[in-house]
């Protein structure tokens, strides 16, 4: 009794310094595009001591920055450290909603939804993970620009990374991640950057380290507590990202031992000493190859390496050879899932299986093989509520309970605020105000066309030559 009473009594604590925090007076205005401007309160100094008094509170140690010459070189894979992390999966606090059969609510729809999300991973799928709802694809970045996009990605706040074989840009992803994990987002050098595109980065950082701190559910603090960057050490900022692998079509083999070498080159190329998941990319292959792989991945999640599997683009034919063979389920299918193709059986099966729902990147929904129509109902919805198209794709996909990992270049001005925008702090600056209301949610969700990805033009998992017609859909494959 005594330890819940103190419970409560940090959460009340942490609650006035959050209170406290945001009746600071100081603001600056922020251009988020040429069409709208957003006031959001800014004050470094008086933010991280906070922050820091926070975390003491609710019991983060901290300590004192180090030189990146004081920090030991990061190892290829530490099982030391791998042991650590699967020993902590379920150690972030937190009550699973659990459906009528016990199975573990994976898809929750919410007008407003904390930054995390509970899955089922670690040894025998026992342990609950906590996963980012928005993170950052690496779909159709160009490699040479993936480490920049990772940097201004961490500094707006995002620690959900979907990096893949296929996308060619693990190498370059490390290059920013190392920097942030030895000594955290200070170590990642924005000289260079034009000082309103780091304004609205800070501030989409700091809009999600407020809404994290002020969505508690029942007594319970359910989003990420922020820290000062550099104060948690490298093995808490590793702890505190989420890094998603893709296993490519040709990587997948009845030889699990060749699956098992290929994920540790992707652990060895990103420096990350573990990955929190690794899924297959798409089901098109064969069953015996889909099968192999993902038992070799289940080994590697029960030995430590991979913190939970999850499936790419499985429609209810390779979902139901999992279950049919009494293999554990995956903790995420991700699908090409948008207003315009919902998905509505294969998200049915998800939910009633305790599997989430995770939308990829929707990069060629806008363009000339998008649904017209459709898309101009999206954009009128956004001039209405000063947002983006995106960000109303961002929204629609949080508030129906998914996973979303949309993405941006990082070429231009524009594209750089875009992964600010499209963050969990851009689609929750102003508080509530960019929450869709259940009539808008009841008219995008009306919105269904079932686009194929035949007619979309997409290729994240597949190529050229395995699209045969243009209603062509990777989910409808076996």
């Amino acid at each position: 009794m005594a330890k819940n009473m103190l419970s409560m009594q940090q959460i009340f604590i942490a609650t006035f310094v959050l209170v406290t925090y945001n009746s600071s007076t100081f603001a600056l205005n922020l251009s988020m595009s040429t069409s709208r401007k957003h006031t959001h309160a800014i004050n470094f100094n008086r933010r991280d001591a906070l922050i820091s008094a926070s975390a003491s509170i609710m019991g983060i140690t901290s300590a004192p920055s180090r030189s990146l010459a004081e920090l030991p070189k990061a190892e290829t894979v530490d099982l030391a450290a791998i042991k650590t992390a699967q020993a902590k999966t379920a150690s972030v606090p937190g009550i699973p909603n659990t459906s009528k059969s016990g199975v573990l609510a994976a898809v929750i729809p919410s007008k407003d939804p904390p930054p995390l999300l509970s899955i089922r991973g670690g040894l025998n799928r026992k342990s609950l993970i906590k996963i980012p709802r928005v993170g950052y694809s690496f779909y159709k970045t160009a490699p040479d620009q993936a480490a920049r996009c990772t940097a201004f990605a961490l500094r707006a706040g995002v620690r959900h990374f979907d990096v893949g074989t296929l996308y060619n840009s693990n190498t370059e992803v490390a290059l920013s991640l190392k920097k942030y994990l030895d000594i955290g987002i200070d170590g990642v050098n924005f000289s260079n950057e034009k000082p309103e595109v780091m304004a609205v980065l800070d501030s989409a950082k700091m809009s999600e380290d407020e809404h994290s701190l002020a969505t508690i559910s029942g007594g319970i603090l359910t989003g990420v507590l922020p820290a000062p960057g550099g104060s948690i050490g490298r093995r808490g900022r590793r702890e505190g990202l989420f890094i998603s692998h893709k296993l490519s079509n040709n990587e997948q083999s009845t030889a699990r031992i060749d699956v098992r070498r290929s994920v540790k080159a992707q652990i060895s190329a990103l420096g990350t000493q573990y990955l929190d998941m690794v899924s297959i990319h798409s089901p098109l292959t064969d069953k015996a190859r889909r099968m192999e792989t993902y038992g070799a991945l289940l080994e590697l999640r029960d030995a430590g390496f991979v913190k939970s599997v999850g499936v790419c683009n499985y429609g209810l034919g390779p979902l139901r050879e999992i279950k049919e063979s009494g293999l554990d389920l995956p903790s995420v299918n991700q699908l090409e899932l948008s207003p315009f193709n919902t998905h509505a059986s294969i998200v049915s099966w998800c939910k009633e299986n305790g599997i989430a729902v995770s939308c990829g990147a929707w990069s060629k929904l806008s363009g000339a093989d998008g649904p017209q129509d459709q898309w101009m109902i999206i954009a009128d919805i956004a001039k209405k509520k000063g947002m983006t198209k995106a960000q109303v794709l961002v929204r629609w996909s949080l508030q129906k309970g998914y996973i979303c990992v949309p993405r941006s270049a990082a070429a231009s001005k524009v594209e750089k605020i875009a992964i600010a925008e499209n963050s969990y702090g851009g689609v929750n600056i102003g508080g509530k105000s960019f929450a869709l209301t259940d009539e808008e949610m009841k008219i995008i969700d009306g919105l269904n066309v079932d686009w194929a990805a035949g007619k979309l033009g997409r290729r994240d998992g597949w190529g050229d030559d395995d699209v045969i017609a243009v209603d062509w859909e990777p989910t409808e494959y076996c």
